[in-house]
This record gives structure tokens, sequence and C-alpha cells, in this order.
């Protein structure tokens, strides 16, 4: 570059762009963006009057203006960034300073908006305040239980009736827009309204819109005189179908969270159950387990009715001494079938308790885990299973390769956040396998933890409700845990749980046998469904790719000429004379 630019430029110039060269090396630049940085700086001296003091400007704001921007390390494509920021400072920036007469312009309208925000937030509180008499007066307390039966039923069956007319009602072009635009002119007015009245009314909107979506596909979409077109468009209908009905029993399942709140312990610790905390590992490490152990040891709980065990299917030495150092019990297996299932089991033989608690060997539960879950057990003595959320305070590898960990809400806030809280409303919580307590009379009734399936905790308790036990969930965190570290181990960990779910599916469906009510089957099927959704979503991505093949095939079946084969049919040459090229028929000449 030195020979070039000695050959090019005077020497004061060249010496300032070696300068410039060595300044961007140093800070690390490659020696391809260097030589690319101070090309781009030659061409913009020579057609940007740099020199001017708006310019000077400009850079003395380098960093304010292009902050993503490292002027002393170029990279190459800097030239495109310059470019895109530029643009945004012109157009997107200019709009916030907005000027002061159209500011005052919009000023009316910004005031309306903000007394309707402020009415809608205040709308839940005077709707109960003007309906509260009704609940003191009890307006249908003196209709029998039958009558009252028949109001609801009247009103159910209207509302069928509408519903029904605004999914099944043929509208044209301009009656549909207007359709939609009042749908979602009702869904921007609610949807800032506080309380669970929105989030229905969203629900209702979104139902009204898929379902007659479903309507119109089913009865206006198919070609039935065109057999292939009838076979792409029928397996396009059954993912949309599979899509549509994951969607209502989703909208079933979140529709009223119940969130759960904790029931005080009696004041007289005497009457305090046994508990036994269970921490199973296989090959983690000790440095793991010892967090989670240390962490049991320091819950608030009577110590003569605490037990901890750590259940070792591997069989290692300094496990058994950490456990003898620390006052813990330690169990270890001679066999090891049914993995962490058949490892729980197994404790159970020596473990008296009348609770279990369950940890996950990197899952550290807080002090206060037992004294926030056991009061619902002295309360319902028919609950079997409480449930906590699953928090975890390492990102997993999506959310740290994007860096989006504490900033996106992950799958596991949607299930731990709303889908468990929801399921609770219909006697459906899930065991997740830890953080969890069990009672020990209905576990043993079921023969222990489920070993038929490799989704153990789901399947657990699923075998709990068909005995007619119920179930709970907390939504307060009461322990933390570690993500998964590696891409590999994520996506195996729910391949590990579809396969689960399919099996749970094959082997002890939710649809059939006796002991579960319908919203629990729906609660079921619901999350085996969610494990299959990867079916929809490959005929959704490769779905395209049918129109161009099947237009393709129409155009080469109608490009063909069956004219020569017509010919051979009808020609009265014999075979042998149709191999001699002098006597085919002129019929093949046509």
């Amino acid at each position: 570059m030195s020979i070039l630019t000695r050959w090019l430029l005077i020497p004061p110039v060249n010496a300032r762009l070696i300068g410039r060269y060595r300044d961007y090396r140093r800070h690390g630049a490659s020696a391809f963006s260097a030589t690319l940085g101070c090309f781009w700086m030659i061409l913009a001296w020579i057609f940007i009057p740099l020199e001017h003091p708006r310019w000077q400007r400009i850079r003395a704001e380098h960093k304010n203006l292009y902050p993503h921007i490292n002027a002393s390390r170029p990279r190459p494509l800097d030239p495109v960034r310059y470019l895109i920021q530029t643009c945004w400072l012109l157009i997107g920036a200019s709009r916030k300073e907005t000027p002061k007469p159209r500011r005052r312009a919009f000023s009316g309208l910004q005031n309306i908006r903000g007394r309707y925000h402020q009415w809608m937030n205040e709308l839940p509180e005077r709707v109960s305040h003007k309906t509260q008499h009704l609940d003191e007066k009890k307006e249908l307390g003196h209709l029998s239980a039958g009558a009252r039966r028949l109001i609801l039923g009247i009103i159910v069956t209207f509302s069928l009736i509408l519903a029904l007319i605004c999914v099944t009602q043929p509208f044209n072009p301009l009656a549909q827009f207007i359709f939609l635009m009042l749908l979602w002119g009702v869904a921007l007015i609610v949807r800032r309204m506080p309380g669970r009245f929105s989030a229905l009314m969203l629900i209702v909107l979104s139902l009204t819109v898929s379902c007659r979506y479903i309507w119109w596909r089913y009865t206006s979409t198919l070609n039935w005189d065109d057999p292939v077109s009838l076979v792409c468009g029928l397996i396009l209908l059954f993912a949309e179908t599979y899509a549509w009905i994951v969607l209502v029993l989703g909208y079933f399942q979140v529709v009223w969270p119940l969130n759960r709140q904790p029931v005080p312990l009696p004041k007289d610790m005497s009457l305090w159950p046994s508990v036994d905390i269970f921490v199973p590992t296989y090959n983690e490490d000790l440095n793991v387990v010892k967090n989670t152990i240390y962490a049991s040891l320091g819950i608030d709980w009577p110590k003569d009715k605490l037990n901890i065990w750590i259940l070792d299917d591997g069989g290692r030495e300094e496990f058994r001494q950490f456990a003898q150092n620390v006052g813990v019990k330690y169990i270890a297996r001679t066999t090891h079938e049914h993995a962490k299932a058949g490892n729980i089991n197994n404790a159970l033989k020596y473990a008296k308790g009348e609770f279990v608690s369950i940890f996950d060997c990197d899952h550290v539960p807080t002090r206060s885990f037992l004294q926030m879950t056991m009061g619902w057990f002295l309360k319902e003595k028919q609950l079997a299973m409480m449930q906590t959320p699953h928090h975890f305070f390492s990102p997993d590898p999506f959310e740290r390769n994007l860096g989006r960990f504490r900033k996106t809400p992950n799958e596991g806030t949607l299930f731990y956040g709303l889908v468990q809280d929801g399921n609770d409303m219909w006697d459906a919580t899930f065991f997740c396998g830890s953080c969890a307590v069990i009672r020990r009379k209905p576990l043993d009734e079921i023969g222990g933890i489920a070993v038929e399936t490799v989704t153990e905790d789901a399947h657990t308790s699923l075998r709990l409700h068909r005995r007619g036990y119920t179930s709970a969930y907390m939504r307060i965190p009461q322990a933390a845990g570690l993500a998964t570290e590696s891409l590999s181990a994520h996506i195996g960990q729910r391949i590990r749980w579809a396969r689960g779910m399919v099996q749970i599916f094959r082997l002890d469906n939710p649809l059939t046998g006796k002991g579960l009510k319908f919203a629990q089957r729906l609660c079921y099927v619901n999350a085996m469904f969610h494990f299959l959704s990867g079916i929809p979503r490959l005929i959704f991505l490769t779905a395209p790719l049918a129109f161009p093949a099947a237009s393709c095939l129409h155009h080469l079946c109608a490009s063909v000429d069956d004219r020569p084969i017509r010919a051979a049919a009808y020609d009265p040459c014999q075979p042998d004379q149709l191999q001699d090229p002098g006597q085919i028929s002129p019929l093949f000449l046509e």
C-alpha cells in the first residue's frame, strides 16, 4: 500500500494516510479493513468538503450520531451503516422534533387521547361500584336452580346463534372490510382496559376471525374438479385446521388464570407434616449439587420433620462423603433402570415422610419454599401435587446467542406464567419433574413415579388426576436453576418432551379412559398437540412450493403432443413395418 500511495499522493498526504492506516491496525482492524477504511477516507476528502465548519461539527458529534460505528476500527460494511444511519437521522429522527405549530394543532387530540386512556383505566372500578348492589340484593336469588339454569341456557343459546351468524354469514368485499374494521376498532378500544375483560374480548374477536376463515376455507376454497389441486388443498387445510384447534384449546386453557395465593400454615408447628426432599443426580458435577443441598438445608421447616436425600445414580464416592459431611442421606442404586423415575421410586422405599419434594440437582430452592406451598395441602385433603415455576438464572442458547436474556420473555415464561396458571383453573396442573411437592399416599396408590414414558412427570400427574386427586399451581418462583448450556442439549430436551407426550398419547390417551373431567382432557390433549405442531409447520413452509410444482406439472401435461401415440393406435401398418423409417405412416408426420 505504501508503494502505491507514494506514487499517487504528495508526501504530506501520504504520511498522513500511512499514519491513519497504522492507527487502524493498532486498534485491531484487519489489513483489509484498514486498507478499505483509508480508501473510503480518500474518497470522502475528494467528494465532500470535510473542512467546512458544518462537517467539522458532524465529525465532532460522531459518537452521538453514529454510536454503532467505531471510527478507530473500520469494518468493510461501514459505508452501508453510515448510509442507513444518515437516512434515519434525516427522516426518522427529525420526526421526533415536531414543529411547534403542528404540536399545537394536535394538542387537543392528545388531550382527548389521554382522557380516553384515563377513562378506560377507571372503567372497571366504576362498573364494579355501580353493580355492587346487585350482588348484595341477589337479584336472581329468589329463583329456583332450574329457573337460573334456564336463563343461563337461553343466554348461551342466543350467544351461540349470534356467533354462528357472525361466522357463516357471507360478505362481499366491502362488507368484509367494514366488518374487519369494526373488529379492529373494538380491539383498539378494549386493549387498554385493565382487568380480564380486555383479554376475554380479544379472545372473542380472535375466535370470530379465525372461525370465519376456517369456515371459508372449508366451504369456498377446495377445487373438487382437479385431483392435484384437491390433494394439495386438503393437506394445507389439514395443517390450518390443526393450528386452529391448538389455538382454540390454548384459549380454553388460559381464558381465566387462577393466580393462586399461599395459604398460611397453622401456628402450632406440631401440626406441620414431615417432608422428604429428593435431589436426584446422575453425572452432574458435585459443585452443582452442593448449591441445591446447602439451600435445602436452609429451608424454614422443623429439622425433625425434614429429611434431605441425595439420589446418586452415578454411585460416586465423593458424593457419599459430601452427604456424610453435611448431614444428609445418601442413596445409590446398583441398577439404573428407568433413569430418573426409577431413581426416585427406589428412594421411596426408604423415605417415610408424609410428603415428597423433588428438585433437580441444579435447582436451588428458597428458604420459604415449604412454607409457601404446604398450606394448601393442609387445607385440601384431596390435593395430591403442588407445582411451582421453573425459574432460570442463566440464559438458554437462544437468549445467549441473540443477547435477549432478561429482555424478551422466553417460552418458559409463557408456560409457567400463563399456561400452568390457566391449567390450575381446570384442575389440570402438570407435574414438571422439579420444584414440586407430592403427597405420599396418592403417589403410592399409583405405584410411584410413572416409568412407561420418558416424560414421567406429566404421566404421573395424569395418573393422579385419573384417581380423582386434585393439583395446584403457584406462580410465585420458589427455586432457580440452570438452563440448558448448548443448543444440542436444548434441542435434545425438546425432542425428549415431544417423544414422551406422544408416548402418553399412545399408551394412556387422555381422551379415553375413566377419571378425568372434560376440561382436564382438553388441557392434556392441547399439551400433546403442541409438541406435534412441527408437522403443520412443515406443511406451511413447503406449501408455497406446491403452487409452482402443480403449475409446472399442469403445463407439462398440456404441452405433451399425443398425436404420435394416437397414430400408433390407429395405423394399420404392422409392427415390423413401423421399425423401418421408410415405411412410417404419414400420420406420424402430420
